[in-house]
């Protein structure tokens, strides 16, 4: 049964899971990963850039991101932006490219990445319990003005709260790759 109430929700829901997935990719495990690049703005031609748009970044092995700029005027700015990030990554300049060695995570840090991840999951939850807390009320509302016959109410209030659970489980799914990914050594 769809409904615009129904179809706002889960178009919001499906958002907050996709930022949820974003956030994750942007967490460092002990293996390179290009996608923890994007969170790193580079001050360059008078603007911030994504560092894959400065150039082309690489994978070689499970330690290593290499990063070929087309620019290699730019590759201090590169660098620096590197340094000065979260990311707590030591990059390696030739001139030529850059690279940025991948350092097993011991296992202290390994928990603690675990800890923040939790806390963007709990974020994603909460996000879906409020979009469906919006969506039950805008179902009451229109049931309350006469526009939706009771048992179509209460369909779509089944059909919201399956929605949630559907979408906390792709949440939950999402963390434990994670959490597995982070943990293995």
């Amino acid at each position: 049964m769809s409904h615009p109430v129904l179809d706002e929700a889960t178009d919001k829901m499906d958002k907050s899971v996709l930022a949820f997935q974003s956030e994750m990719s942007n967490i460092r495990t002990g293996r390179a990963n290009a996608a923890i690049l994007d969170a790193v703005d580079v001050e360059v031609y008078g603007s911030k850039m994504k560092i894959n748009q400065l150039g082309t970044v690489t994978v070689p092995d499970a330690h290593l991101i290499v990063i070929d700029l087309w620019d290699k005027t730019q590759s201090g700015a590169v660098e620096k932006a590197l340094l000065m990030s979260t990311l707590g990554l030591t990059p390696m300049n030739d001139g030529q490219v850059i690279r940025l060695p991948i350092p097993p995570l011991n296992e202290e840090r390994r928990k603690d990445l675990v800890k923040v991840t939790g806390k963007y999951v709990e974020e994603a939850k909460i996000a879906c319990r409020s979009i469906r807390r919006h969506a039950i009320d805008e179902l009451k509302k229109l049931q309350k003005a006469g526009e939706l016959p009771e048992d179509d109410a209460h369909r779509l209030t089944e059909s919201v709260q399956k929605l949630t659970d559907s979408h906390t489980e792709k949440i939950d799914a999402s963390f434990k790759a994670k959490e597995a990914d982070i943990m293995e050594v």
